[in-house]
């Protein structure tokens, strides 16, 4: 289920959320959505208006998000209606924003629809979660000599 995301809608509502956002830049909310995605095992694009900054590299590399700049010649909301009216499949879209234009949007296609302050809460918890306990590399490693030599010792056993 691809996972759309209105980029300055998502950024702006950060705050509303409790959480301080000064420090996160649409470089950081698509390296953080990233490891989101990566996680949940989702594939996404975020939409951003604009031409973005000069030098885009920082957006090279970010797993299963592909980052979105509009230009001058039309905004994330249109981008976005474009691709919902597109969708061969709507309802397995889901669209992050709380603009009431692409809810409407969103509505009118049966798309998953999700306010941005309700996915960055669910992208913190997610990102949160303890991640599995690594395995200690003596799993891989096998018995010291010395430790075989303990349980040979033990069971009676001579080394071969």
């Amino acid at each position: 289920m691809p996972i759309i995301i209105d980029g300055y809608n998502l950024l702006w509502a950060i705050p509303k959320t409790g959480e301080e956002s000064e420090s996160i830049t649409d470089v950081g909310l698509c390296r953080i959505l990233g490891a989101y995605l990566k996680v949940v095992r989702k594939k996404g694009r975020i939409v951003f208006d604009g031409v973005g900054p000069p030098d885009k590299s920082g957006f090279d590399n970010i797993s299963n998000l592909e980052v979105v700049f509009t230009g001058r010649a039309t905004d994330a909301d249109t981008v976005i209606e474009d691709k919902i009216r597109a969708s061969t499949a709507p309802k397995r879209l889901t669209i992050v924003s709380s603009d009431q234009r692409l809810r409407k949007a969103s509505r009118a296609r049966k798309a998953i629809l999700i306010k941005s302050e309700l996915f960055w809460a669910e992208v913190r918890k997610q990102l949160s979660r303890k991640s599995k306990a690594e395995e200690p590399v003596e799993k891989h490693l096998g018995l010291t000599e010395g430790e075989t030599k303990k349980w040979l010792d033990y069971f009676g056993l001579e080394e071969q």
